[in-house]
C-alpha cells in the first residue's frame, strides 16, 4: 500500500419525517450515518466520524441514553448493536486499538456517540465545537448527549481553530463550516488513485437542500451554514466532489463495507 485508502459503513440508520431534517419538506427519509474509514501506510487507521453508541440499539437503553423519546424522535429504530462502529471495524478486520485518529465533522449523537471506543486515539475537532458541545444551549441540547462525552477528560484531544491539514502533507484537510454547528468541519481527502474529494459531514443533510440552501430546523446558525455551503460550493465547480454523509445515493456512490478507494 503507498497511500491511504478509505471505505465506509453506516453507523446509525434513521428514518424521520424530512422536515426534521430540511424545513418545510414533506414525506418520510431512510437515510444513513456514514463513517469513513482509512487506512494510511503511515498513520494507522483513521476514522472521520464514529456514529451512534450500541447502548442506543436496547430495548431499554435509548432512553436512558438518549433521553426520553429522542430515539423515536430520531428514527432510530433500525439500529442495532452490530452497527456500532466497534462491531463495524471488527467485521473488517480492524481492532479498536488499530485506530490512531479520530477526526470528528461535530459532535451530535450520530457523529460521536463511538468516541469512547478508542481511548488511544487522537481526537480532532474544532476547539468551539467541544466547548459548544459540553454547554449548549438548551433548545439544541438533545442532539449533544453528555454520555458520549464522559471519557473526554482521559482522552488525547487536538483542538483546531479553523481550517487544518492534519498532517501537513496536504492529504487530509479540514475546512471548518460552521452553520449546523458551531464548529462543523469537512475533510479534504487526497487519495493517489482516487485523488480529491471532500467528506461533508453535515454541511447539508439532502442534496437537494444544499443546492437550492434550505436550512435545517436544528442548525445553529442560517447565517453561517449559508457562508460555508457557499464555500463547499466554491470547491465543488472547481472540481472537487463532496459526499453528504446522510445522502443515500452518495452513500452508496463510495466504496463500502470493505471494498477501498485508493
Amino acid at each position: 500500500m503507498s497511500g491511504p485508502r478509505m471505505t465506509v459503513v453506516d453507523c446509525g440508520p434513521l428514518t424521520l419525517e424530512k422536515a426534521k431534517l430540511v424545513t418545510m419538506a414533506a414525506g418520510t427519509v431512510s437515510i444513513p450515518s456514514t463513517v469513513a474509514i482509512f487506512d494510511h501506510p503511515k498513520h494507522g487507521v483513521i476514522l472521520w466520524d464514529t456514529g451512534c453508541w450500541e447502548d442506543v440499539a436496547d430495548p431499554d437503553g435509548p432512553n436512558a441514553y438518549w433521553g426520553q423519546g429522542i430515539k423515536t424522535a430520531f428514527g432510530a429504530e433500525a439500529f442495532t448493536r452490530d452497527m456500532a462502529i466497534n462491531k463495524r471495524l471488527d467485521k473488517l478486520g480492524i481492532k479498536t486499538s488499530d485506530v490512531k485518529y479520530v477526526i470528528y465533522s461535530h459532535l451530535h449523537l450520530d457523529h460521536a456517540g463511538g468516541m469512547s471506543y478508542f481511548p488511544n486515539a487522537v481526537h480532532v475537532m474544532q476547539r468551539d465545537e467541544l466547548r459548544y458541545a459540553l454547554c449548549p444551549d438548551p433548545w439544541i441540547r438533545p442532539v449533544y448527549v453528555q454520555a458520549d462525552f464522559r471519557d473526554l477528560h482521559k482522552l488525547n484531544i487536538l483542538e483546531v481553530d479553523g481550517d487544518y491539514d492534519v498532517f501537513g502533507d496536504g492529504t487530509f484537510r479540514l475546512i471548518k463550516a460552521p452553520g449546523h454547528a458551531p464548529g462543523m468541519q469537512c475533510l479534504m481527502v487526497t487519495l493517489p488513485q482516487r485523488g480529491r474529494f471532500i467528506l461533508g459531514g453535515d454541511i447539508a443533510h439532502q442534496r437537494d437542500q444544499f443546492e437550492a440552501m434550505i436550512p435545517m430546523p436544528w442548525d445553529f446558525s442560517c447565517n453561517l451554514m449559508s457562508q460555508s455551503r457557499t464555500k463547499i460550493k466554491q470547491l465543488e465547480r472547481a472540481g472537487v466532489q463532496m459526499f453528504l454523509c446522510h445522502e443515500p445515493a452518495e452513500f452508496a456512490a463510495l466504496p463500502g463495507n470493505g471494498t477501498w478507494w485508493e
